[in-house]
């Protein structure tokens, strides 16, 4: 747990500075999970867990008041918008709902409301609080305008205000009509509601698309996302999508009097509507209500995570409005993971792309909520121990939140079976697997020699920030990797030789013709020579970031030197790891990543085997009192005598600071062609701002 880190710290037991820290963690942590749920349709976590990262953010709220960030998750919906589709602003905000867990917090809800129309006396004047009540479809949120009947514009929720301009792709799914069909509808009519994808189809679509060696999705509602998010509008309209209308935003008239007429008159419009909507006279059918459409939930085509209340009458609705991000009129009943019982038939440990050692259990599969699940995350080895499970236990499965299937209970505790016992040996490599400090992970220390993370540890290797070989990319390191063409970073400064060896056979393979192969072996070339501090971050040894590359290169000056001193650690070396651990930045955590990559035999073999392939530029002293020492700089636009990353190092050499963007507290701005919003900030601010031959001929002054 990091040191700032009160999440198991209970609410009420949080001093006020714990809670600040606490309050800007979970702002952090919902915005990273809102980005991937919203933005790229790749939840990490579940639903269940992200409603108790927001439920602890509003308890926290609720008794710090004063301490309520601008950036908190309760000022905020959905994420911004991808830049690749048109933005579009909503008229009417899109907002989210607030949640209950249970019975009483429905009652609460209903409560709330009366205790808030009783203000106005005439207004509730003893009616019953009638609730309409309806699935809550798990899919992508969608407001499609109408003007004069006819479908103008479609836009996702996007962060409630903005929201992504999908128009041609909305009119190729058929629950959509182009136009409305009846009659008396509004001169403008916003009608909004879920886009999603049926189970079957869901099911369809993925052995598709792992037939065809295509990206297969996690689950129906990443499907939709994904279908409806095309450039390529053919790709949607082959897609099976379906849409349930139940909300509006811009009207230019009323449309009802009623949350229920409103949805009457939504399927006289020609759209679908969910065939479980159902207006309820008391909290007692609310809740029956609930229990049914639970129940149903498996046999349901369609995933659903809750059941949504709304008060009924649309004046009641007015008077009650919004707070925040959520209307005060409506409210989402979650419901809880869906549970069943199993048998472990194995551990497997799986080696992720960090080294990270990850156990999963094998199971006879078994059906949860309509979805057969035959493997669970066991996380790590204090999770094994916490839940004592073993092969050939009986277990509780849930999949939280619908995504990602965890044991969550051992029901056979009292049978003879042996403990699992947690490799120390990566079992990709054999290399040595432990964990740092007091890190629950384990991970391989394998580095550059295990299969599990070589490729991702080549992309790393040949990335802008790191070798920078153009031509080169993510595409190319696979490509190569599964030819056996490359398996260290070494083997690529020999790819002409093996090129040459295979009988020039490169420039034959798709994608590939002799200008571009020649191309890359000239860029390798140039790479043959690298200035230390980016060898160092090109090895994507962890915790060793640009920073401490240069904080290590600076320390050790060659690539020999460091390596001789990281062995000497690895030996117990006192002096050699006293002036490790007295390097200014450098804590126990980095020092043992360094000590665990080096006392490993492939790693020193791959070490020593690109210092034979390359030249390695000793670092640069820090010039003292040059022109540009102790001040700010920034750079923007295109440079033509140098790369970005070049004239940054050479920045820091003269003693600069390079920053990556403008403030009061700039000195420099070095402007090349295409330079945008920097520059304007710059001359606003009165920043001294130079193009980059200026910015040569000062620092050679």
């Amino acid at each position: 747990m990091s040191l700032f880190d009160n999440s198991s710290i209970p609410v009420s037991h949080l001093t006020r500075s714990e809670a600040r820290l606490e309050l800007a963690r979970l702002a952090q942590e919902v915005k990273i999970h809102d980005v991937a749920y919203h933005q790229n349709d790749a939840p990490t976590v579940s639903d269940a867990e992200y409603d108790a990262l927001r439920k602890r953010n509003s308890e926290l709220e609720q008794r710090f008041p004063e301490l309520v960030r601008s950036d908190s998750p309760s000022k905020r919906v959905g994420a911004s918008v991808q830049s690749k589709f048109e933005k579009a602003e909503h008229k009417v905000p899109m907002l989210s709902l607030e949640n209950a867990f249970n019975g009483e917090d429905v009652q609460d809800f209903v409560d709330r409301i009366k205790r808030f129309l009783a203000k106005d006396k005439d207004l509730l004047a003893g009616a019953p609080v009638v609730l309409t009540a309806e699935p809550k479809i798990d899919g992508l949120s969608l407001a499609v305008r109408y003007e004069q009947g006819r479908l103008v514009q479609a836009v996702t929720r996007g962060d409630g205000a903005i929201g992504e301009n999908v128009t041609q792709n909305a009119l190729t799914i058929a629950d959509i009509p182009s136009e409305l069909s009846g009659g008396n509808w509004p001169e403008v009519l916003e009608v909004r509601g879920e886009v999603y994808m049926g189970k079957e189809e869901f099911f369809a679509l993925n052995k598709s698309q792992e037939l065809s060696d295509k990206k297969v999705f996690a689950n129906p509602r990443n499907a939709a996302a994904g279908s409806l998010r095309q450039l390529d509008v053919s790709i949607t309209k082959s897609r099976p999508l379906k849409f349930f209308a139940y909300a509006w935003g811009d009207l230019s008239a009323p449309i009802a009097q009623t949350q229920q007429q409103a949805i009457d008159q939504f399927k006289a419009w020609g759209f679908s509507t969910n065939p479980l909507f159902k207006a309820c006279d008391s909290v007692e059918e609310v809740l029956a209500h609930y229990h049914e459409i639970a129940e149903a939930r498996s046999g349901l085509d369609y995933d659903i995570d809750g059941v949504v209340y709304k008060v009924n009458r649309l004046d009641w609705q007015a008077r009650l409005g919004m707070i925040a991000r959520a209307p005060r009129w409506a409210i989402a009943h979650k419901f809880p993971a869906e549970q069943a019982v199993t048998i472990v038939n194995a551990i497997d440990i799986q080696v992720g792309r960090t080294g990270a050692l990850t156990p999963v259990a094998k199971l006879e599969p078994v059906n949860v909520g309509g979805v057969m699940v035959s493997n669970a995350t066991l996380h790590n080895k204090d999770e094994i121990e916490r839940l004592g499970v073993r092969v050939g236990d009986t277990v509780v499965i849930q999949r939280a939140g619908d995504v990602i299937p965890q044991i969550v209970e051992v029901k056979s505790l009292d049978q003879d079976y042996d403990s699992f016992v947690f490799p120390d040996k990566c079992p990709e490599c054999d290399s040595l697997a432990s964990a740092e400090g007091d890190d629950v992970v384990i991970r391989c220390t394998g580095g550059l020699v295990c299969p599990a993370q070589t490729i991702e540890r080549l992309k790393h290797f040949v990335s802008r920030t790191a070798f920078d070989i153009d031509g080169m990319g993510d595409k190319q390191v696979e490509q190569f990797f599964a030819k056996g063409w490359i398996k260290t970073p070494a083997d690529i400064f020999r790819l002409a030789q093996t090129d040459e060896d295979k009988g020039s056979t490169l420039a034959h393979w798709e994608g590939w013709g002799e200008q571009s192969v020649g191309n890359l072996f000239a860029a390798i070339e140039e790479r043959r020579e690298i200035d230390f501090h980016r060898f160092l971050f090109g090895l994507g040894i962890r915790h060793v970031g640009q920073q401490n590359a240069k904080l290590l290169a600076r320390n050790y000056e060659t690539a020999e030197n460091f390596r001789d001193h990281m062995t000497a650690c690895g030996t117990a070396d006192e002096k050699a790891l006293s002036e490790l651990l007295a390097i200014d930045g450098i804590g126990t955590k980095v020092a043992e990543t360094l000590i665990q990559f080096f006392r490993e035999d492939h790693n020193l073999e791959a070490y020593n085997d690109l210092l034979t392939s390359l030249t390695i530029k000793p670092v640069e002293a820090v010039a003292e009192g040059s022109a540009v020492s102790g001040k700010i700089v920034v750079f923007t636009g295109t440079l033509t005598e140098m790369s970005r990353s070049e004239a940054k190092a050479k920045a820091e050499s003269l003693g600069a600071k390079v920053s990556g963007s403008v403030s009061k507290k700039t000195d420099i701005l070095v402007a090349g062609p295409g330079a945008g919003s920097k520059l304007k900030k710059a001359q606003a601010l009165d920043v001294t701002t130079m193009s980059e031959q200026e910015w040569l001929d000062y620092i050679k002054s």
